[in-house]
């Protein structure tokens, strides 16, 4: 048997969930026929075939979760070291084959309870009613036990069934946890006064383009921080990730070159990542490499916030609702519309005085008509 192992499907990305077989065990497919859908860093990957031949095996349900570099998917025949073959097939003393892989072969979640529970476990899970899959054990090695079982069970009479997970709540979870375990955050909140701004202007893209000024004016928010190796990458293009809220979860797609490119041009660039988003088809390389993000929440509620910085970036900035106030304008109070902001770094690569100024060219940029 060849083993057709799951691709590289962008930097970062280190494992799918399956979304959909196209394939069946026993079907004839050709060079480029897509095999199966895969939901990856938000988005929905379509896996064609590295060959022609006979599927003999396929690895995995959808909702499993498979690595890189696991095996996908067999077909019929010999394997040889082409690089859609993991591993080594060697023959049985009975002239079987016996697949012997270098990394392993992909195990699903519920495969891996199923596992770590004895047949009696198993069984009684059965009667009440328990997925294994939703249990983490308390015995040796992680093993379930039956008060696990029964433990459960009363959860989930008194609470209902837990909802695993998927896609990108998932991904936005691990992100978040990723977060939280590198990242030393600080922020700092202003007030953009836009009252002097013209009728029907684009929100968006003028905060777009005050972070690129301001990413040209304090160059060191605009960075990749390692915090294993405390080494940090100053970038001389500004590709703000921007925040999109969907039923499905949040996805962050990139625009990029802000600092070169004109309004319009942003505009339309941003609308085409918005339908790719919408309709679940942008590829994974357009939600990676971003230098700085943007989160307009105020287009919902809210009016500061502190936004989660995702490493390596530095910094993330937020947007608030936009509402009128009580402010000085040229020497006199007066009922100005201000745009809220917060700013969030992460200290260990920038300083609060860098922070600061970055934050004052914002509001340069914004106060102008």
């Amino acid at each position: 048997m060849k083993y057709f192992k799951l691709p590289d499907l962008g930097e970062g990305l280190p494992e799918a969930e399956i979304v959909e077989w196209r394939v069946n065990v026993g079907d004839s497919v050709e060079v480029d026929q897509v095999l199966v859908s895969v939901e990856t860093a938000k988005a929905i990957v379509e896996v064609p075939s590295p060959q022609a031949g006979v599927v003999a095996k396929l690895f995995g349900e959808p909702g499993d979760i498979i690595h890189t570099g696991e095996p996908l998917l067999g077909f019929e025949g010999e394997g040889d070291d082409s690089g859609t073959v993991v591993g080594e097939l060697k023959r049985a003393d009975t002239e079987t084959r016996q697949d012997q892989f270098i990394i392993g072969a992909a195990q699903s979640s519920r495969q891996a309870r199923h596992q770590r529970a004895t047949p009696g476990v198993r069984a009684l899970a059965e009667r009440l009613g328990v997925n294994l899959e939703s249990i983490s054990g308390s015995g040796p090695g992680g093993l379930i036990t039956n008060d696990d079982v029964h433990q459960q069970a009363s959860q989930q009479k008194a609470l209902g069934d837990a909802e695993a997970l998927r896609g990108p709540r998932r991904t936005m979870a691990k992100n978040m946890s990723l977060s939280h375990a590198q990242v030393v955050p600080v922020s700092i909140f202003e007030d953009a006064d836009i009252g002097d701004w013209k009728k029907g202007a684009d929100i968006t893209m003028r905060l777009v383009q005050a972070i690129a000024q301001a990413c040209e004016a304090v160059p060191v928010i605009n960075a990749w921080f390692d915090g294993d190796h405390l080494s940090r990458r100053l970038l001389d293009e500004v590709h703000v990730g921007i925040a999109v809220d969907t039923p499905e979860g949040l996805f962050v797609p990139v625009l990029r070159d802000v600092n070169h490119r004109s309004l319009p041009d942003l505009r339309q660039g941003l609308e085409n990542l918005r339908e790719a988003v919408a309709s679940r088809k942008i590829p994974p390389q357009e939600m990676q490499g971003a230098t700085i993000t943007l989160s307009n929440f105020g287009t919902m509620a809210g009016q500061y916030a502190n936004p989660i910085v995702t490493p390596p970036q530095v910094a993330i900035v937020g947007a608030g609702r936009i509402r009128e106030k009580v402010v000085p304008h040229q020497g006199k109070p007066a009922v100005r519309r201000v745009l809220p902001l917060s700013l969030t770094f992460d200290h260990r690569a920038a300083t609060g005085g860098e922070a600061s100024r970055f934050m004052a060219a914002m509001l340069a940029a914004l106060g102008q008509p």
